[in-house]
């Protein structure tokens, strides 16, 4: 027990932390980020705080807990025109609603289920109005997202959602919008805002710099974007603090799969069949490249195989790993996406794009080569890239240098590019969520609220062999409501192996099935919005027409329907049509593409010694001709290897055909293997 500190201008950890209401845990991080400063009292050793350090923080916190009722009466008194704004969208408006009534009668979170491109910054923007009686936090789960909210709650920029909808007309009195932006932030900002937006990162860091400022009524309304990332625990965190807040998640995926619940009851969902047929977002189509014969090797089976073989094994996962790293395989995945990208741009002229999804770094650079080769093009882009080079890709696709980028697990929610109306799939989702957030990249509209204008139409591009069509059904049945399978989702049922990280981390391109040639036949193509499907119709036919009328009004069900079927008979005569490449450009693909394989091989090898790349253990045992180091020595016996598989001598490889690369390209994993146990034996004998 240590005794009270003789001076009373001087207080304990736990004493300090008593004194300004926080935790001992925070005042301790708060000292080691140098926020404050304990001493030393030399008669007992015991570290200190001068209550004068501390009163500064004191009076700030102070002043918090005394304006939480001063935040939120414009929500209460302003003359706000929403919820009969014919300026807003429906979802807009109807959300609204729709929490205005559930907080009447409840206290418990809410979720609204909104697809991308349906106003979901608006509704943020709205639902403080007439339900709010005290400030209100905005949280974002990124920087993008965190300034295109920013932008439309400033009422000083072009791009406010109030002033551009009418939903304000006096501005005197705010709304005033504070961000938690860094360290130039600070809680007075706050306190003088109605409105606080701010990036999860941000607010819940480990720092533990904002979230102890704010007393626990601080906030009246919490507004959580991309609501199914709320059960993590940073955002349990946020909600903990203000436990009497009114949360309110937006989301376009309603479920998780880690299989975890939302944060709150689904109140309100606005299908993406009616946000297609309102044209707030493209209406979409899938086309799969189905094969009428496929030849692939895997353990002893080297048999040919029917598309009915196929779309059996499909289900076996080793089956979809190889068609997803098959050249043949990707190469006819972006043959059909460029087809439907040059379709697209024919109708209008305007430079629509692609967007692949790719299942590691060193496929998506495949993915690339195969598109540059194609004619497309194309660069790829990966978290483990430098943040100035992954700006500089985005840049180029901006200005329309390229016609297709490749992500690995990247541009998901935040990005917004019209231009990419093809998503082409090269990997297997083997869970709905980020299969809905890739394909959503696609959505955004070119031209607002035509939804028969031909730049508002996408397509998802991909492979039956990669089981993808399997999501596609999941997301139209979750989309227009069989409730037995959304209530599963919704309650985190969804039956869903983990998704692959996607990361750099060398792997083999040789492992389990090697597909070695296969005859494309046909698509298999299907419409989000089937003709087929009733439920498709009657979401059309309520359609709002000028004058008050509907769709329905105009045209019956089966006229409808007749009309839908004829423009899918138009996209049905396509056949797989295999683009021209010259030999110079497929040579010169194959050679950069073995230059780039022979890295990622390279470093495998590596790994799988154990070595690291500055040493020097394989010159040490005589392998590593001319000295250097332990990366340099393996490129030296790799790039020897290949040679003398293909027969050539140093510095010949500009004599090869493009034939003769692909071979060695194929071989490569099987060359690096000898490299790797050629050293191997070497180290071993050596000890």
């Amino acid at each position: 027990m240590v005794d009270e500190a003789p001076n009373p201008d001087f207080l304990l950890v736990s004493e300090a932390a008593d004194y300004l209401g926080v935790s001992t845990q925070t005042l301790r991080r708060w000292d080691r980020d140098g926020r404050l400063v304990a001493v030393r009292r030399p008669e007992n050793g015991y570290r200190y705080y001068r209550r004068s350090d501390l009163e500064p923080f004191r009076l700030e916190y102070r002043r918090a807990a005394d304006a939480v009722e001063d935040g939120g009466e414009i929500f209460l008194t302003a003359n706000a025109n929403i919820e009969a704004n014919d300026r807003l969208r429906e979802p807009q408006r109807d959300a609204h609603r729709s929490v205005r009534e559930h907080f009447q009668t409840s206290d418990e979170p809410a979720v609204i289920v909104i697809p991308v491109g349906c106003g979901k910054t608006g509704v943020m923007a709205t639902l403080p109005f007439g339900i709010a009686e005290g400030r209100v936090l905005v949280i974002t789960p990124n920087l993008t997202i965190r300034k295109g909210v920013t932008d439309a709650l400033d009422i000083a920029s072009r791009e406010c959602f109030w002033a551009r909808t009418r939903v304000l007309s006096d501005f005197t009195a705010g709304p005033w919008t504070a961000v938690l932006d860094g360290p130039t932030a600070n809680l007075n900002d706050c306190i003088e805002s109605h409105f606080v937006v701010t990036n999860i990162q941000q607010l819940a860091s480990q720092a533990d710099r904002w979230l102890p400022q704010f007393p626990p009524d601080f906030f009246d309304m919490i507004l959580v974007d991309e609501g199914h990332h709320a059960a993590a625990p940073s955002w349990q965190k946020v909600f903990r603090r203000f436990p009497n807040a009114k949360v309110v998640s937006m989301t376009a995926t309603p479920f998780r799969s880690d299989q975890q619940p939302l944060q709150g009851e689904v109140i309100y969902r606005y299908s993406f069949a009616r946000a297609m047929v309102n044209g707030f977002i493209k209406q979409v189509h899938s086309r799969s490249v189905a094969p009428q014969e496929v030849y692939f090797t895997y353990r002893d089976d080297t048999r040919r195989h029917t598309l009915d073989e196929v779309l059996q094994l499909r289900e076996e996962q080793w089956f979809r790993r190889g068609v997803a790293l098959s050249p043949e395989c990707n190469r006819h995945i972006a043959e059909a996406s460029i087809n439907r990208c040059e379709a697209l741009r024919a109708q209008t002229g305007l430079a629509h794009q692609v967007i692949a999804s790719a299942c590691s770094v060193d496929h998506a650079r495949q993915v690339r080569a195969i598109y540059q080769e194609l004619g497309y093009r194309a660069a790829e882009i990966h978290s483990d890239m430098d943040p100035d080079e992954q700006e500089a890709v985005l840049e180029r696709l901006r200005i329309g240098q390229l016609d297709c980028i490749v992500q690995v697990q990247m541009l998901g929610e935040g990005f917004d590019h019209p231009r990419l109306s093809v998503a082409a799939v090269f990997r297997p989702f083997r869970s709905l969520a980020p299969y809905i957030q890739f394909i959503g990249r696609v959505m955004r509209v070119v031209v607002q609220n035509e939804p028969s204008h031909p730049d508002n139409t996408a397509y998802v591009v991909s492979h039956v062999g990669l089981n993808n069509e399997a999501r596609w059904s999941e997301f139209r049945e979750l989309d227009l409501d069989e409730q037995q399978l959304v209530q599963s989702w919704l309650r985190g049922e969804e039956d869903a192996e983990p998704e692959g990280e996607g990361e750099g981390t060398p792997r083999r391109f040789d492992g389990g099935m090697l597909v070695n040639d296969e005859i494309i036949s046909h698509f298999v193509d299907n419409e989000y919005l089937d003709p087929e499907d009733d439920r498709v119709l009657d979401q059309m036919l309520a359609q709002a027409l000028a004058g008050g009328f509907t769709l329905g009004d105009i045209v019956t069900r089966e006229q409808l329907r007749e009309r839908l079927r004829a423009q899918r008979s138009d996209r049905a005569a396509d056949t797989p049509q295999p683009l021209p490449i010259t030999p110079q450009r497929r040579r010169r693909a194959a050679r950069g593409r073995l230059a780039e394989r022979s890295n990622s091989v390279v470093a495998r090898v590596l790994q799988d010694l154990g070595l690291s790349r500055a040493g020097r253990d394989i010159a040490r045992v005589g392998l590593g001709q001319g000295g250097g180091s332990n990366v340099q020595a393996v490129i030296r016996l790799l790039n020897r290897e290949i040679n003398e598989h293909l027969g050539i001598g140093s510095g010949a490889r500009g004599t090869l055909t493009a034939q003769q690369t692909e071979q060695a390209l194929a071989e490569l994993d099987n060359l690096g293997d000898a490299v790797r146990d050629r050293i191997r034996t070497k180290i071993e004998r050596s000890r």
